[in-house]
């Protein structure tokens, strides 16, 4: 029996050492999301569940201890974390809430300077993003007439990172997260001045947002042309100079598997054209055909941009660079991601941090990103009548003798590429009488 006490009280202490500990608590509020993460000294497993009256989520670590840890204070939906021994060998997490959520949880390995963690999403819905404002049609209205005028320039600018994902640091300790957002804002304002341009900015506060969620927040937004913000970092400190990215072919290649793999169950539109009711031949062939388009207009516009940015600062690279970034992945919309200096090397730190050179890099960003609209401008057809522009409707053409699809192209503003996405057309061979869609139309 003696012997029997004796194990058993070294098993209790083994047990008790080897307990991980909370270790911090932060919480990180979005406009339609918070995220709560956890800091832990060790790996664990967990169960994650919600209740209401009044509205919270628990959760449940076994062989874990808080260790201190009493709580957090609240910020977004959170009213305040608290944490309690609910057993000597079991932790529970109780995160108080405003309203209900879609809870969702997920553990991170040691990365950089943070260890393990435990991450928890509260999905308050995603907002509406605004879309081109077009009016609304009343219905005693008289027939309208139709006329094709400019659509606004839609540019969705992304600020990298955000939350508790810091990005690259300086020295002299400056986020890349802040610095992104800086000039984010900055170029937003720029374009927003700008006559028929209009910004919509994916990140404006100090939260995370998914890199899916980026691009697809910017399909919603009608975006004609989207700009992820960053700034990078080397571990040689004399690195420096900007960069501009664009998707990598074997990126692109993954992304169509991608696309082609989901397009039944999301219906997913690529350049206006559904694929849910296409054949994989078909459906393969106008992913194609979108994304060579899409990756022809972003070459056109990083070169701009870099050309740009070279006035102002050093080329990390005199040419556009190409990887695999997930922001880039959108099929149908030109996508650049601009490195706007190295915040790693102490010089270009001080320099990202200083208004003035912000406003002149978010200047020479116009300037390239005006440059390509200035050779492709978004046209739509619109109806006018009594009350000014309304719905926006399909304008389709005619298929005349002599037309070829390159002049057609030329005519409504848009890219051969674009009509044939619009159209199925796996050739450039067209015939008198077809009816072809304009695929400037969103």
């Amino acid at each position: 029996m003696n012997l029997a006490l004796v194990l058993l009280g070294c098993s209790a202490a083994w047990g008790a050492f080897a307990r991980v500990e909370l270790q911090d608590i932060r919480v990180w509020p979005g406009p339609d999301s918070t995220r709560v993460v956890f800091d832990l000294s060790g790996a664990i497993d967990h169960k994650l569940f919600t209740l209401d009256n009044p509205a919270r989520v628990v959760i449940d670590v076994p062989d874990a201890a808080r260790g201190g840890i009493g709580g957090a204070d609240g910020q977004g939906i959170v009213n305040r974390v608290r944490t309690g021994q609910r057993e000597p060998d079991m932790l529970r997490l109780v995160v108080d809430l405003q309203q209900s959520v879609r809870a969702k949880s997920f553990t991170l390995p040691p990365s950089g300077r943070y260890g393990h963690r435990l991450v928890v999403d509260l999905d308050t819905g995603t907002p509406a993003i605004p879309r081109a404002d077009t009016g609304s049609e009343s219905a005693s209205a008289p027939a309208p007439a139709v006329a094709l005028t400019d659509k606004p320039i839609i540019i969705a600018i992304d600020a990298g990172h955000g939350g508790e994902d810091p990005g690259a640091r300086g020295a002299r300790g400056t986020k890349e997260k802040d610095v992104a957002l800086a000039i984010s804002r900055r170029l937003a304002s720029l374009v927003n001045a700008q006559p028929n341009m209009r910004a919509v900015l994916i990140r404006d506060g100090d939260y995370y947002i998914d890199l899916r969620e980026r691009t697809r927040r910017a399909r919603e937004a009608q975006a004609d042309l989207f700009v992820s913000i960053h700034a990078d970092a080397f571990t040689d400190r004399r690195a420096r100079g900007s960069s501009v990215y664009v998707l990598s072919q074997r990126g692109a290649s993954s992304e169509h598997a991608r696309t082609l793999a989901r397009r039944e169950n999301e219906s997913d539109l690529i350049g206006g054209v559904r694929l849910d009711d296409k054949d994989d031949v078909l459906a393969s062939v106008l992913i194609d055909i979108s994304q060579t388009a899409a990756l022809e207009a972003s070459f056109d516009a990083a070169e701009r941009m870099l050309g740009g940015m070279g006035t102002i600062n050093r080329l990390h690279s005199k040419t556009v660079q190409q990887a695999n970034f997930m922001v880039l992945k959108a099929p149908d919309i030109p996508s650049v991601l601009v490195e706007t200096a190295f915040i790693s090397n102490p010089e270009e730190e001080r320099r990202l941090t200083d208004r003035n050179f912000q406003d002149r890099l978010a200047r020479n960003l116009l300037s390239g990103i005006q440059g390509y609209f200035s050779d492709y401008r978004p046209r739509t057809t619109v109806a006018s009548g009594p009350g000014g522009p309304v719905e926006p409707v399909a304008d389709a053409y005619t298929v005349q003798r002599g037309d070829t699809l390159s002049e057609i192209a030329a005519r409504f503003s848009t890219s051969m590429a674009a009509l044939r996405v619009a159209n199925g057309l796996v050739s450039d061979t067209i015939r008198i009488g077809d009816e072809l869609t304009i695929p400037s139309t969103r």
